[in-house]
């Protein structure tokens, strides 16, 4: 497990030699071929994380993506992308439609897209998987936690999108506005959390609307921008607990709609860039007959990088997150109210720092070092689970995380 990392670095450096992205044609139209795939190591010196074992040292965090898109006309564009992942108890090797998607551009202020579409909310959402793009083996946690990819990732419906110029003195604004599905995975971070209390989901989805707005600003390099989601979920599941019952339960639950709204900026030059972004996420679901759960989530980072030379890059970030539940009826005895966000089990506060080696054009390696507080347990998780620590949690987690991948 322990050599998994620096294998799959030599195999990528054996394949990036000969590989680029592939082309051919079908019907006198182009179509074009990207993948990539990653390979984790994390070590942990308290707590484990991530549903890995990762106090032993862990390998069991692979991802790996294939997509093909073609520009059909001028103005329509079409797309789609399998997505594969096994980190610890996530994706489990369960392939799924990432995107597949029809875009039709009309002009630079009006374009619309539809299928099953990455979600535009703040400035990583719908690029948080392709690895290669960013300095961080994990992007800051608070904002996108791994453990809740697909919570955000897409939605099966449709967006509005353009961009308006508002001349050299006032830069230019972004927008998109969408609405559609959200198809949860039932193999990420809250249905595994749910095993704790006997409850197994097969099916979570509901609406999910929202719009994102960004401004290009006329002082050179530094982009401000702000975005809004609501959503809704119904989870259909069973409850099995041979203690109790020896036949599973039906479950099922709705949420009352809830929302998340994120702030966020970019400064760039030409060798750094600093990032910040702030996120609030309020959930109220009903948990049984006559109880409820409320959720108030808040996280932020600030983050920085620099480019030391061609194929080296630094970079560090300070990711805080914070959550508060209240508990009514029944739920009290499975979620006591925790409003306290100074105690570890109700926040996550986490220093990084990373560096990554791009090998050549194709292959690249990074090292990071977490430094947190807290562990954040609560119905909305953010990396630490009972289930890989079965003796309790202690309130500070050191983490070695090792990555390397390979695109073309």
């Amino acid at each position: 497990m322990r050599w998994r990392v620096l294998g799959l670095a030599l195999v990528c450096l054996g394949l990036a030699e000969r590989s680029q992205a592939q082309e051919f044609k079908v019907w006198n139209r182009a179509v074009q071929v990207h993948g990539f795939a990653s390979q984790g190591f994390v070590y942990t010196d308290h707590n484990n994380w991530l549903s890995m074992n990762t106090n032993d040292g862990s390998g069991a965090m692979t991802d790996m993506g294939l997509n093909m898109s073609s520009q059909l006309t001028d103005r329509l564009r079409v797309g789609a992308q399998i997505y594969d992942r096994n980190v610890g108890r996530f994706g489990q090797w369960h392939p799924s439609l990432d995107w597949a998607v029809a875009d039709y551009h009309f002009s630079n202020w009006l374009g619309i897209r539809g299928g099953k579409v990455k979600t535009t909310l703040g400035l990583y959402n719908d690029s948080q998987d392709l690895d290669f793009l960013h300095v961080f083996a994990f992007l800051p946690q608070s904002i996108y936690p791994t453990d809740l990819r697909d919570t955000t990732i897409a939605h099966t419906g449709g967006d509005v999108y353009g961009n308006v110029a508002l001349g050299r003195r006032f830069g230019a604004v972004s927008y998109t506005a969408f609405a559609g599905i959200h198809h949860d995975s039932i193999y990420s971070g809250y249905p595994y959390l749910a095993t704790q209390w006997s409850a197994y989901f097969r099916d979570i989805e509901g609406p999910q609307y929202g719009a994102d707005l960004r401004w290009e600003t006329p002082w050179k390099n530094l982009l401000l921008g702000v975005s809004r989601m609501n959503q809704e979920i119904t989870a259909k599941g069973f409850f099995q607990n041979n203690a109790v019952a020896p036949q599973p339960v039906p479950y099922q639950t709705t949420t009352k709609a809830y929302w998340s709204n994120q702030y966020y900026g970019r400064l760039h030059g030409r060798r750094l860039e600093v990032d910040g972004e702030y996120r609030r996420y309020v959930i109220l679901f009903p948990m049984f007959a006559g109880s409820n759960v409320s959720m108030d989530a808040r996280g932020w980072y600030i983050s920085g990088t620099y480019r030391v030379g061609k194929h080296f890059e630094a970079g560090s970030y300070y990711s805080r997150y914070t959550i508060t539940t209240v508990s009514g009826g029944l739920a009290q005895f499975y979620l006591p109210s925790q409003t306290d966000t100074s105690l570890p089990q109700n926040h996550v506060y986490d220093k990084v720092v990373a560096g990554r080696w791009d090998l050549n054009r194709f292959v690249y390696l990074k090292i990071e070092g977490h430094f947190m507080d807290g562990y954040g347990l609560g119905p909305y998780p953010d990396g630490f689970y009972p289930q890989q620590n079965p003796a309790g949690f202690k309130s500070k987690t050191n983490a070695l995380v090792l990555k390397t991948g390979f695109h073309f």
